[in-house]
């Protein structure tokens, strides 16, 4: 999370700023995901040599860093210090869902179960948190563009004790349009299909708004398409699909690991993987 050096007004207060607290002092145990503040880079540490770190991010590159202040974990200011117990190395790597990590495995053959998602979105999102344990399981997502055509594709798919399906659907709650089409559509399929859903009304929401820089999400009316009314809100271009796409672009770059995101989403998918997998 990037900070705003020259935001705050050196003229309040009297023209002096408080002192602020020291920075909580944290081990750089394995697989601790910081922000080193000067220059943003987000990763994992992966060891630790004399006083400095080793910070890999999610698409491989590895940056070393001087131990001792400087780091932000979700936002708040940390100070890394070498582990009391052993290297920071000979920990198990843990994936960014928080199991662990399988090092050097290939992805198991597809199970001819599947999960199925609303849309891309809740697809990448799913891919970026989830993507190791699922390709250690052989489970594919694929995406509806929408709950509506969840009957259809059931339909096509055939689901039994074998071939099960594991759905997520947005803003499923009682007595919701959602909630109705989904009952409808499984209940032909009995216990071969299982249906959760978060109370969001889009996956962008399922993403802790302090990623953002925010305190919460705004608040759209009635009327307003939700994903342009929220760029709308955060002064964001919301002229066109372009400028939706790179909204989300924005948004799943600040997503590093399970923590970043909301609970309610978490049980969620990890439900169905243990739903398909079973």
């Amino acid at each position: 999370m990037s900070i705003d050096r020259y935001g705050a007004d050196v003229l309040a207060d009297g023209g002096w700023k408080k002192k602020a607290p020291p920075p909580k002092v944290v081990e750089a145990v394995r697989d601790l995901v910081v922000e080193e503040v000067a220059s943003g880079f987000v990763g994992a540490v992966v060891g630790v040599e004399g006083r400095m770190v080793r910070l890999e991010d999610r698409r491989g590159k590895v940056r070393v860093f001087p131990i001792g202040p400087g780091f932000l974990i979700d936002g708040q200011a940390v100070a890394l210090r070498v582990p009391k117990v052993g290297p920071a190395s000979s920990r198990p790597l843990r994936s960014a869902s928080g199991s662990y990590a399988v090092a050097d495995a290939k992805a198991r053959v597809a199970r001819g179960s599947r999960i199925f998602v609303e849309g891309r979105h809740d697809a990448d999102l799913i891919e970026k948190v989830w993507g190791h344990d699922l390709r250690i399981e052989g489970v594919a997502v694929e995406y509806l563009e929408g709950v509506d055509h969840l009957d259809e594709v059931l339909k096509v798919f055939k689901p039994d004790p074998e071939r099960r399906v594991g759905v997520l659907v947005d803003h499923l709650v009682a007595n919701s349009k959602e909630s109705r089409i989904a009952a409808a559509a499984t209940k032909p399929w009995g216990n071969t299909v299982l249906v959760v859903g978060h109370p969001y009304i889009d996956i962008w929401q399922a993403v802790k708004p302090e990623r953002l820089g925010i305190k919460a999400w705004p608040v759209i009316p009635r009327g307003i398409e939700w994903k342009h009314g929220i760029c709308a809100a955060l002064k964001w271009p919301h002229e066109d699909q372009a400028d939706i796409a790179a909204a989300w672009k924005r948004i799943l770059s600040r997503v590093d690991h399970y923590g970043h995101l909301e609970p309610a989403l978490l049980g969620r998918v990890e439900q169905l993987i243990d739903f398909v997998t079973a």
